[in-house]
Order: structure tokens, then C-alpha cells, then sequence
């Protein structure tokens, strides 16, 4: 069972939020919070395994709320839900430690995949921020040679995989490995690449152009 919580200022919000994940097999909203501090109460309280997060939010923002969850230990998956879509938007809440980021358009199938895919330790980007990151970065910055060199020729593959929106399974069977196998090369990657966690490997690789590269490292 994923355990939900919903932060958002936005009462009706939540209430669709709600109505729709109780219909969810597998997916329970265990607390509702109107602001990031509320955020940050309702999430010691619940524990809860993801916070679908609002940005802009009164009293204390979702982006300083985000900061605060991902340092605690054991921490919860965060997902940005959000009505704002820019550049500084994006890359606040990535750097806070987002583990995705979806736009409050997303469909409800969209959600609740995002949902299970940052519970099980995947990276969601909205498909028009990806697209954005490529045409905003990649003409001007070029792929980081020194870094990418670090990958093998496997590694190189889960990457763009990853950049895909490929969970591990996916990445598995695309492959022909075990998921085992996967997480390793994913682990690997993170550490060769210098960044924190998965979504960060992911906008590093459209932001670089790495993505969109046929093939080796």
C-alpha cells in the first residue's frame, strides 16, 4: 500500500486529489496539508511513503517543505504537482530533491503513474518540461564530455533509459537484465555522474544533450 499525502492550498484540490487516489487499488491518502509547514508536521505524523506537493503555497512555500522532508531519515518520495511550469520552478524543486514533477494538466492516469513511479524509486518529468530543458540547454550547453566518458557502454543505455521515463522493470526487459542488474547500473551511474539521486541524473541528460545522443557514452 502507497501512502499519500496531500499538500496543496488549495481545499478543492486536495478533495479532487483525494476522491480520485480512494478509487486507486493500492493507494491510500493517509493526511492533507495546506502549506508547506503543515507539510512538514502531517508528513512526522503520517509517514507517508509519497507528498504530492504544491509550489506556491502560504505560510511556508512546497520548495523549502521539499528541502526539509528529503533530509529526514527514513524519507518520503516527494512529487511536485504544480500549476507552474517555469524554468525556475523546475530547477527550485529539483534542487530541493524532488523526485518528480508533474503539472496539475497531467491526466489522472498521469498522477497516479507518477505516484507509483516515484514509490518505487523512478524519476517522473512532465513530458513538456523535458522538452523545455532540451530546447532552453542542450544548444548552448553541449554534453559534459568528462563526466559521460565516466559511463559504460550498458550504463549509457540506462541512462537514456531513465530519460525515457523507463522504470527499472522496463529498463530490464528493454535490455534483457535482470532488475537486480538494473538498479546497480543505475546506482553507478548516480555516482559517475555526481548527482543525487535519479530525477537529477535525468534532467542532466536532457539539460546535456546526453538523451538525445544515438548511442555510446
Amino acid at each position: 500500500m502507497i501512502r499519500v499525502l496531500l499538500a496543496d492550498d488549495d481545499a478543492l484540490v486536495r478533495k479532487g486529489l483525494r476522491a480520485l487516489l480512494d478509487t486507486e487499488e493500492g493507494i491510500t491518502v493517509v493526511g492533507e496539508a495546506a502549506d508547506g509547514r503543515e507539510a512538514v508536521r502531517a508528513a512526522a505524523a503520517h509517514r507517508p511513503d509519497v507528498v504530492v506537493m504544491d509550489v506556491r503555497m502560504p505560510v511556508r512555500d512546497g520548495v523549502s517543505a521539499t528541502r526539509e522532508l528529503v533530509a529526514t531519515r527514513p524519507r518520503p518520495r516527494v512529487l511536485v504537482l504544480t500549476t507552474f511550469d517555469l524554468d525556475e520552478v523546475v530547477d527550485d524543486a529539483i534542487a530541493a530533491g524532488a523526485d518528480g514533477f508533474l503539472l496539475k494538466r497531467a491526466t489522472p492516469e498521469e498522477l497516479v503513474a507518477g505516484i507509483r513511479a516515484v514509490a518505487a524509486g523512478d524519476a517522473v518529468v512532465a513530458p513538456s518540461v523535458t522538452r523545455r530543458l532540451f530546447d532552453s540547454h542542450t544548444a548552448r550547453a553541449g554534453p559534459d564530455l568528462p563526466r559521460a566518458a565516466r559511463l559504460t557502454d550498458r550504463e549509457a543505455d540506462v541512462l537514456r533509459a531513465m530519460a525515457a521515463g523507463q522504470s527499472n522493470t522496463e529498463i530490464a526487459r528493454t535490455l534483457q537484465l535482470s532488475v537486480e542488474t538494473v538498479k546497480t547500473h543505475v546506482k553507478h551511474v548516480l555516482a559517475k555522474l555526481e548527482v543525487r539521486d535519479r530525477t537529477q541524473a535525468v534532467v542532466w541528460a536532457y539539460r546535456t544533450g546526453f538523451a538525445y545522443r544515438a548511442s555510446g557514452p
